[in-house]
């Protein structure tokens, strides 16, 4: 069986989505035997992963984005022609013509189009609240990355579960193996993109409200590249706030060392369909503060501590305890890893190839 998967993605900047893409895909092509995967708009062999840039050159990556607006061309049929002979096409937002062919089939990643328009700009609103439409409601089948996405989807937009399956990710083994980078002062880590629905603010404020003998012995480092929407809290990062060291984006290559050489992984978003960099700090044995909400309870199985993410006091209280204890960290970061055990891409692998089939 042929199946596309639209990976357009990995030609742009992108951080969940396109890591979830990048190791899927990977995953698929490596462990197939029974199905042809191939990756549109005609990426063949992809590079390395950069959540900045194109995982191809930009000689090769501009005629595939052209390639993209060509097709998106309202009542153009030029994607039933480069799908002719597909089985399965899984879509994605950037899509706008679905294939009349093949088989639909799309990955439910999170809600929050619809549970915090305020989050995103207009534009992202409006291409979410679209691929509702044109694919999640049409499709004929689903991935959900979380029972929580799964749910908060049937519940809002009226899908049939029945038609929705859901796989979680993997991790990059190469958290599993990581040894710590070397640091000039033990570190409270932070790992993602400056935007509203990560909840950066009430981080910092439940950072300078400790004690001033923590906040001496410990640094907290934050990681990730500038989203949008973000203007006041950029210009608080930027203030110089002691004890806050912003490390901007971290290449995929830096960032397991990072990881693993934290004393604890704080994550406090608002919302998410399943928080990577929570179980990647898993995987490496660092234990987990993070939100009570959405995909993260489930996802770390009893493995964190869990806050009220808009209580910055609460944050506060959790940050006190797991720097001050080290048994709590030890038991914590080792039930973290054997949680994170179970996310492996070739398990995804396996399980998304036979939900193509039984599409």
């Amino acid at each position: 069986m042929r199946i596309s998967i639209d990976a357009t993605s990995l030609l742009l900047r992108s951080a969940g989505v396109k890591n979830y893409v990048y190791h899927w895909i990977r995953a698929l092509q490596q462990d197939q035997t029974q199905h042809t995967i191939t990756a549109f708009p005609a990426l063949g062999e992809i590079g390395g992963l950069d959540h900045e840039r194109s995982v191809l050159t930009p000689f090769e990556t501009y005629p595939r984005i052209a390639l993209l607006h060509f097709v998106n061309v309202r009542y153009n049929p030029a994607i039933n022609w480069l799908m002719r002979g597909v089985d399965v096409f899984h879509a994605s937002n950037l899509v706008r013509n679905i294939p009349r062919g093949p088989k639909l089939t799309a990955t439910l990643y999170d809600m929050t189009a619809k549970l915090f328009p305020q989050f995103h700009t207009a534009g992202n609103v409006r291409a979410e609240l679209s691929f509702h439409e044109r694919v999640l409601k049409r499709a004929d089948g689903l991935i959900a990355i979380s029972q929580s996405a799964k749910d908060d989807a049937v519940r809002l937009l009226g899908l049939d579960p029945d038609r929705i399956v859901v796989i979680y990710p993997g991790v990059d083994e190469r958290f599993f193996n990581a040894v710590p980078a070397p640091s000039p002062k033990p570190y409270v880590l932070f790992v993602g993109t400056i935007e509203p629905r990560k909840n950066v603010d009430t981080l910092l404020d439940a950072w300078t409200s400790l004690r001033a003998e923590l906040r001496e012995t410990f640094d907290l480092v934050i990681a990730g590249p500038i989203g949008w929407a973000s203007g006041p809290t950029v210009a608080r990062l930027h203030s110089r706030i002691p004890g806050v060291r912003v490390a901007g984006y971290v290449a995929e290559s830096d960032l397991p060392a990072l990881t693993a050489g934290a004393t604890a992984f704080v994550y406090p978003s608002l919302y998410e369909g399943f928080g990577f960099p929570v179980a990647q700090a898993m995987a490496a044995g660092v234990p987990v503060i993070t939100s009570n909400t959405s995909s993260l309870p489930e996802i770390t199985a009893g493995s964190a501590v869990l806050i009220d993410p808009r209580s910055a006091n609460e944050l506060a209280a959790a940050l006190e305890r797991m720097l001050t204890n080290p048994t709590v960290r030890s038991e914590l970061g080792e039930a973290g890893r054997r949680i994170a055990r179970s996310y492996t891409w070739r398990s995804t692998a396996i399980q998304s190839a036979e939900f193509f089939s039984n599409v």
